[in-house]
């Protein structure tokens, strides 16, 4: 944020005291503090994460950028660059590809208080992480197929990148649990490759479909999964608009009820099928309070106070279950939460 001169004669005062290296700070001028949410795309679901932004920013008197880049990776480190370049306070960042991005967020953090929200990036310098728990939540979404086809089935799974570390632990603790496993430790996790996973059992998971964010491909997935598999029984969808885009092709094909539906968060078109009873059930992140709580840390890193940061590196934002039974009060209280950050 540019600060607006009323004054000139405070305008020179401000320049020359950056010139002699004691610069007036904006917060001294009474300027609110700037900082950054950075998403990995665009999408609804980082709707209700801004909504949390702006409860924040009343709520501690900052002003925070909400930046969702259209076209993946390049259009994020060409804003990531722009906002160091700003001189912002700090940057909550959603790696798009955490392994390849590390040096872009360390030059970050040595310019900014940065964190990550949403898909970590462990191997880097960011002071801390806030969400879930993405490989507990596939473990329930897992939860969720068994309960749509208790005597088991073929199922795929389908989702916009597998680059993102929080899409590899999803899709991990889906076919962990599915394949009846031990639940993994985050730090030492080991990943089953894209394709179909052997282990037999009573559930045959075919394939991971991937769509890099074009929504007309996510559909056409779906449509090729049913044509290329007649005995399919279940679509899980791992971002937020994969399975509103599987049950449009599943309505399109006469299939609503012979093809369970399993999702991830929020979208008005999940939350309909589910009280509809064409979509078992959601894993809810709660991206309202990824944007609230990343705003509520970089807030106060920015004045100093470490406190903030949890020992473990990890802020988890607690999973909701949404089932038909309690569909509509969440979705009452998801409106309230988005009508605050208004």
């Amino acid at each position: 944020m540019t600060m607006k001169t009323i004054y000139p004669l405070l305008s020179v005062a401000v320049a020359l005291g950056c010139l002699l290296g004691d610069p007036l700070s904006s917060q001294a001028q009474g300027a609110k503090k700037r900082l950054a949410y950075v998403t990995n795309g665009v999408d609804p679901f980082w709707d209700t994460a801004a909504a949390g932004v702006r409860s924040a920013e009343k709520e501690f008197n900052v002003k925070c950028d909400v930046l969702m880049p259209p076209k993946g990776i390049v259009d994020q480190k060409r804003m990531i660059e722009n906002l160091l370049a700003q001189g912002v306070a700090g940057i909550a960042i959603s790696p798009i590809d955490a392994k390849n991005q590390v040096g872009l967020i360390n030059e970050a953090c040595a310019q900014a208080h940065v964190i990550t929200h949403d898909s970590d990036a462990p191997g880097s310098k960011r002071l801390c992480f806030v969400g879930m728990n993405n490989y507990k939540a596939g473990r329930a979404a897992g939860k969720l197929v068994k309960e749509a086809l208790p005597s088991g089935g073929k199922l795929m799974i389908f989702v916009g990148r597998l680059e993102q570390l929080n899409a590899q632990q999803r899709r991990q603790g889906v076919v962990d649990e599915l394949l009846d496993r031990p639940e993994q430790q985050l730090e030492k996790m080991k990943f089953d490759p894209p394709g179909r996973i052997a282990g037999g059992g009573r559930y045959q998971i075919l394939d991971t479909r991937t769509d890099n964010f074009d929504y007309a491909r996510a559909k056409a997935n779906a449509e090729d999964a049913m044509a290329a598999n007649p005995d399919l029984n279940c679509m899980v969808g791992l971002f937020a608009y994969n399975t509103p885009k599987c049950l449009e092709a599943v309505k399109e094909a006469g299939k609503i009820g012979k093809i369970k539906l399993v999702s991830f968060d929020e979208q008005d078109a999940v939350l309909q099928g589910i009280a509809d009873g064409h979509v078992q059930g959601t894993i809810s992140q709660q991206p309202y309070y990824y944007g609230y709580h990343s705003v509520r840390i970089l807030n106060a890193l920015s004045k100093g106070d470490k406190s903030v940061l949890p020992k473990s590196g990890f802020y988890e934002v607690p999973i909701v279950e949404v089932r038909q039974a309690n569909v509509e009060s969440f979705r009452k209280e998801l409106k309230k939460l988005q009508a605050a950050g208004k």
